[in-house]
């Protein structure tokens, strides 16, 4: 019943900012335990976690990301967003949204997302 759909800006140029919603239905982003996740996969690599927004609001990141990435939760809309600063083409991957309690039970369909000029 839980669906995350992905959206935003298939194409973004270099040095900008990526921005993504994420729209949760049929659940909701406050069930108790949840954590609501940003994942991505670029050709050749496994699934890179982003970071995540908690079910009361906390958000966590990968190191690697944590100086560039942003994510925040609208509960009114049911949305989470990802915010990219700076990105490079090496950011080009498929973007995925995710959740659940300790493993993500639900996935949306991933975006392609290509960082070029």
């Amino acid at each position: 019943q839980v669906q995350l759909q992905e959206s935003g800006s298939g194409l973004v140029k270099p040095s900008q900012t990526l921005s993504l919603t994420c729209t949760v239905s049929g659940g909701s982003l406050t069930t108790n335990y949840y954590d609501w996740s940003w994942i991505r996969q670029s050709p050749g690599k496994g699934l890179e976690w982003m970071g995540a927004v908690s079910y009361v609001d906390g958000t966590y990141y990968s190191p690697s990301l944590k100086s560039r990435a942003s994510i925040s939760r609208d509960t009114s809309k049911n949305q989470f967003t990802l915010q990219l600063f700076s990105v490079t083409p090496e950011d080009t991957a498929v973007y995925y949204c995710a959740g659940g309690y300790r493993r993500w039970d639900y996935w949306g369909q991933g975006t392609q997302v290509t960082v070029s000029s």
